[in-house]
């Protein structure tokens, strides 16, 4: 686990989401959450919401993947995707 991967988890918890588990997964970051949480405005609302507290977070910036889930469904973020990401498929 890289240090920014590490205040991103750190930040994340102790935004004291109830019922939220946040934790490193390999280089990513997993976010389980209440199977009632809509997946749909979360999305809808993840980089603005990232992007603020992106400003809060004083590291130089590195690739991180966010897979949210609720139980349900699940969706991806990657954050300062890297060539592979900007060329995928």
């Amino acid at each position: 686990m890289n240090a920014y991967q590490q205040k991103w988890i750190d930040v994340l918890q102790a935004a004291g989401l109830k019922d939220w588990k946040i934790e490193a997964r390999g280089e990513d970051i997993a976010v389980d959450m209440p199977h009632v949480t809509d997946l749909k405005l979360i999305r809808d609302n993840l980089p603005a919401t990232l992007g603020a507290i992106a400003l809060d977070i004083n590291l130089p910036r590195e690739r991180v993947k966010f897979i949210f889930h609720n139980g349900y469904e699940n969706f991806e973020y990657v954050l300062n995707p890297n060539e592979a990401d900007l060329n995928a498929e």
